[in-house]
């Protein structure tokens, strides 16, 4: 049976999980007029805690969630506040006091999410159909027709229970996840070189990573003394897990791994990962022996990572979120792509509405996104060997960290992404931080080859890192294009300046290290004032993790 044609619609965006309704919202944000339908597969109610895997955000995501799309409220009272990221080098070890521990002693400035997918995409799905957008559950997209004339609407089609619809819109957005029903339709998957595979599970109970330890002086490192609230890695060569609670009070659970050094074969069911806790974090194994009564579901993915010819289309069309491509959990960037991919496609629907042409804009935005994808992709590729290095890691996450809050942050928090003619003036000062990081992360492997991997029981606290924790403080600032100028030429500046630091450190600690394209990279720059007053500051972690 086949429904009429409906009136046109302005947006109708496939797929209703967390980058597709963020998106709705977004747009009913910007105009209060604009038709949006989205047609989710699942049925809803979704179930709560077991649901969909992302459940950590950071700060853009975060910023996105809470300030872009106004939806404070429900992150302060229905989802955890976290208590940052925390690392403990605990392979083989159930004394996890004994161990080095990264992280920060009290909550920093700019706060990040816990999010419970199930609570979170109910919400946005009721929040959604409240501000006015067409939420149609249990939709099934049979095909998709492109316009092929500049004027001519997107044509598809879908079913609800058995009965045939077919739309019509300007706009057509994919948001189905790994579906990719775009992404298939015109071509556009294309791989990358990151090669690392996932499993995760959630166990109906908390895990209260505090109570691993009865030693006061360790517990009273932390104010408030939750370093369950944090998004918890447990570090090895070659992997992390990590530990996430959920509002719901379940806690999510995974293993992310380089398959060169543990294959997926060896934990791609529940007791084979079980097995593989007993050998390699222990103690973790102890905390879920007793718990596997509450074991709620088992998933895994194969080579997760994933990149896209295209996003963004001149001709009325994006993909977003996982639709488009993706990177790794790692630092949780999946909701800060949604947060860009989202602002993007906002800010062309708004051009197109005020009747301007697309076509370089697209290009544009899309080159664009692309490079914010390649330049975290080198954070990842090739660098879990080090993630069981407890010299070597510290300093790659202070460094990523800073890259982050530095640079793409405050693009984001400072509402630049689409100023291009700012980003223009920038330019020679954005490549220039971009080709630090990558350097760099070749010289953090380098460095990880021959380093001595102490392992030391004590807390590298970054919030006792003054200039790191005013950095995060820094995203609230509210500037205009000059500040903006001089906020990236200081993150310059501070790059510069933590690059000398962390090469001079370790080539201290082993005199034969080659500093290859990094230190070839800052040969080409003296040092300025602003340099070497900022390298005193950035002793204490260093110092610390390097012995």
């Amino acid at each position: 049976m086949t429904r009429p044609a409906t009136p046109a619609h302005d947006v109708v965006i496939m797929g209703g999980g967390l980058a597709g309704l963020t998106l709705a919202l977004q747009l009913k944000r910007r105009f209060e007029d604009i038709d949006v339908l989205v047609l989710e597969r699942r049925s809803h109610p979704v179930p709560l805690a077991a649901h969909k895997v992302g459940e950590s955000s950071v700060e853009i995501g975060a910023h996105y969630f809470d300030t872009v799309l106004g939806l404070k409220p429900h992150m302060q009272e229905a989802q955890l506040r976290k208590f940052g990221f925390r690392f403990f080098f605990s392979e083989g070890r159930r004394d996890i006091d004994q161990v080095t521990e990264i992280g920060a002693s009290r909550y920093l400035s700019v706060p990040s999410y816990q999010i419970d997918r199930g609570i979170f995409e109910n919400y946005l799905a009721d929040e959604a159909a409240r501000r006015g957008v067409r939420f149609v559950d249990g939709a099934v997209v049979r095909a998709v027709d492109l316009a092929e004339t500049a004027d001519a609407p997107h044509r598809l089609r879908w079913t609800v229970d058995g009965v045939t619809y077919i739309a019509r819109s300007r706009w057509v957005v994919d948001a189905c996840g790994r579906a990719g029903l775009l992404k298939r339709k015109l071509g556009l998957a294309r791989p990358n070189a990151h090669d690392a595979n996932a499993v995760w599970f959630r166990i109906g109970e908390r895990i209260v990573i505090d109570d691993w330890s009865d030693d006061p002086a360790w517990r009273a490192r932390c104010e408030p003394q939750a370093r369950w609230l944090s998004t918890n890695h447990l570090v090895g060569a070659g992997y992390w897990v990590w530990l996430i609670p959920l509002a719901s009070g379940s806690h999510s659970v995974g293993i992310v791994a380089d398959p060169k050094l543990h294959p997926l074969d060896t934990m791609d069911s529940f007791d084979k990962a079980m097995d593989w806790f007993r050998k390699w974090q222990p103690r973790l194994y102890d905390e879920l022996d007793g718990k596997r009564d509450k074991l709620q579901d088992f998933m895994f993915f194969r080579k997760f990572s994933y990149g896209c010819k295209q996003v963004f289309s001149a001709q009325r069309w994006a993909l977003t979120g996982e639709a488009g491509l993706f990177l790794d959990p790692f630092y949780s960037p999946g909701s800060d792509f949604i947060a860009l991919g989202n602002t993007y496609i906002t800010d062309l629907v708004a051009r197109d509405r005020a009747g301007l042409r697309l076509e370089a804009r697209a290009q544009l935005y899309d080159q664009i996104y692309h490079s914010f994808y390649e330049s975290t992709l080198t954070l990842y590729q090739d660098q879990y060997p080090l993630f069981g290095d407890p010299e070597v890691l510290p300093v790659k996450v202070i460094w990523d960290y800073t890259y982050y809050w530095g640079v793409l942050s405050q693009m984001f928090f400072q509402q630049k992404l689409t100023h291009l003619a700012l980003l223009g003036e920038l330019r020679e000062q954005l490549v220039h931080c971009q080709r630090l990081n990558v350097a760099m992360q070749a010289f953090l492997r380098s460095w990880s080859a021959v380093s001595h991997k102490r392992n030391p029981a004590v807390m590298l606290d970054q919030a006792a890192l003054p200039w790191f924790a005013e950095l995060n403080r820094s995203l609230n600032d509210t500037l205009d294009d000059d500040g903006f100028r001089q906020r990236v030429r200081d993150s310059a500046a501070l790059l510069d300046a933590l690059a000398r630091e962390i090469v001079e450190r370790a080539s201290q600690a082993h005199p034969g290290l080659d500093s290859g394209a990094l230190g070839r990279l800052l040969d080409e720059k003296s040092p300025t004032v602003s340099d070497e007053a900022a390298r005193p500051a950035m002793l204490f972690l260093a110092a610390s993790a390097m012995g």
